[in-house]
C-alpha cells in the first residue's frame, strides 16, 4: 500500500537521501517502498535541539534518517540517562520510546519524541510558575 502525501506549494520533503521542493501548486504523491519520509514540518536542525528533549527527537531524527541508525544508540541512551535522573517522570515516555527504537521503529519513536517535548515545557512552565510565587511571596515578605 502507498503512503500518500499531500504537498502544499513550496513545501519540502526528505524522502531517502533527497530533498524534493514542491513547485507552486498542490502536489499529491504516491509513495512505494522502504526509504524515510519526512516532511519540513517535522525536520529538527540541530540548532534547533536547544533542550534535552530535543536533543533526543534530533537523535531519533539521525536513526531514521541514517543507513546505519546504531551509530546513533550509544549517544541517545547516555543522554537519556542522564535524563531519567534529572527528570524521574519522564522514564514512560523514555520506556515508549526505547521500545520502538529497539524494534526498529523510528517515525513512531520520533512521534513519541514529540509528546515528550510538550511534557518537557510543561515541567519547564510549571517551574517557571512556581518559581514566580516564590519570588512573589519573598517580595510581599520584604514589603511588610
Amino acid at each position: 500500500m502507498a503512503l500518500i502525501i499531500d504537498l502544499k506549494p513550496g513545501e519540502k520533503i526528505l524522502i531517502g537521501e533527497a530533498v524534493i521542493t514542491n513547485d507552486s501548486q498542490r502536489t499529491r504523491l504516491h509513495i512505494a517502498g522502504t526509504a524515510p519520509i519526512l516532511r519540513e514540518k517535522d525536520v529538527m536542525h540541530e540548532e534547533d535541539a536547544d533542550s534535552p528533549c530535543k536533543i533526543v527527537y534530533f537523535l531519533i531524527q539521525c536513526m531514521y534518517i541514517s543507513p546505519k541508525p546504531d551509530q546513533y544508540f550509544e549517544k541517545y541512551f547516555a543522554h537519556i540517562r542522564e535524563i531519567q535522573s534529572a527528570a524521574p517522570t519522564t522514564s514512560l515516555f523514555l520506556a515508549s520510546i526505547n521500545e520502538k527504537i529497539l524494534q526498529g521503529h523510528y517515525y513512531q519513536a520520533m512521534k513519541d519524541a514529540r509528546e515528550l517535548i510538550k511534557y518537557e515545557e510543561e515541567l519547564i512552565n510549571a517551574t517557571r510558575s512556581s518559581q514566580g510565587s516564590i519570588a512573589d511571596s519573598i517580595a510581599q515578605e520584604q514589603q511588610t
